[in-house]
């Protein structure tokens, strides 16, 4: 039994509407964050309540724009400011993570950069689901619990009962995840070799594999504009797949993505909400992963394994 006294949950502007899930789940509110704004674009964060000698786990997933990392790093210094016993940054999206290494000259590692701005701004722990990269753990010299989608998406999938069933990966790069979803399930895996003009244009893809007369499930870490896995899609159903779809962790979704989705010959896109989506499209289906956090928080707060709860 947790203490209630023990721990408090906040939460940034952009991710507000998981944590009070998060919070539903576990049974204790929401604590009390004022984020004041300034006409020239600057934000300020004050903790309305005393957060001291508290466990405090600060949600808040860090996508695009740069406000949503700039308030979590706030909202570690304030809380850090406040004698805060611990600081758990619970970050169900990572930013940035697609920099991370050095694939030509004279680039970023956005994501080493990102784990030491956080570090430097006083985290304990961080919890977060899905890195697009597994080595991004390693950016870190904090305790890093990292929880995967399949969690909520394997029992999705079962519940459709689909047969002769293919997962394919709509990359070389992703062929580790799907190829673990496809042993959990029993299932072949396809994959499908691309190659990119520049980043976000797909300029050529092949299948490898046999998808004729199978239900294809794409899995994949991220969608973004949604060209890579729209194509393979209508390549697929056109090698005689009978259905196609797809599911991935984070559903960033900008630009054309929605139409593209819409347009394309998927028969669904399963995402989970780590990611707020506005932009519906009839094709989107968002599974959440609250209960997954709720329940990470509190096996952390009993010193209970994490790996426990994993699927796969």
């Amino acid at each position: 039994m947790i203490d209630p006294k023990s721990f408090m949950v906040f939460s940034g502007t952009a991710t507000k509407y998981l944590a009070e899930k998060i919070c539903q789940s576990l049974g204790y509110p929401l604590g009390n964050l004022l984020m004041t704004k300034f006409s020239d674009g600057e934000f300020a964060v004050s903790y309305e309540q005393s957060i001291r000698g508290r466990d405090v786990f600060l949600v808040q997933s860090t996508f695009p724009n740069s406000d949503n990392l700039m308030e979590l790093l706030l909202m570690i210094d304030a809380a850090k400011r406040a004698s805060a016993k611990s600081i758990n940054a619970v970050i169900p999206y990572f930013g940035w993570a697609r920099q991370d290494r050095k694939d030509k000259p004279r680039v970023s590692i956005g994501a080493k950069l990102v784990a030491d701005l956080l570090s430097a701004a006083g985290i304990d722990r961080l919890i977060t689901m899905d890195l697009h990269a597994d080595q991004i753990q390693g950016f870190f010299n904090v305790p890093v619990d990292h929880l995967y989608a399949s969690g909520v998406i394997l029992p999705y999938l079962q519940s459709l009962q689909l047969d002769d069933i293919v997962i394919a990966s709509p990359d070389v790069g992703g062929s580790k995840r799907a190829s673990t979803y496809a042993k959990y399930l029993g299932c072949p895996l396809v994959l499908c070799n691309k190659s990119r003009a520049r980043a976000n244009v797909v300029e050529s893809m092949q299948i490898i594999g046999e998808v004729k007369n199978k239900n294809v499930i794409i899995v994949d870490d991220i969608v973004d504009t949604a060209g890579t896995i729209t194509k393979a899609a209508d390549i697929m159903k056109e090698a005689g797949a009978l259905s196609v779809r797809a599911c991935a962790s984070h559903c960033i979704m900008s630009g054309p993505a929605s139409e593209r989705v819409q347009n394309s010959a998927l028969e669904e896109m399963v995402f989970t909400d780590s990611i707020p989506y506005s932009n519906r499209c009839a094709k989107v289906k968002q599974l959440s992963v609250a209960d997954m956090f709720a329940e990470t928080i509190r096996r952390v707060l009993n010193n209970e394994s994490i790996s426990d709860q994993y699927l796969i």
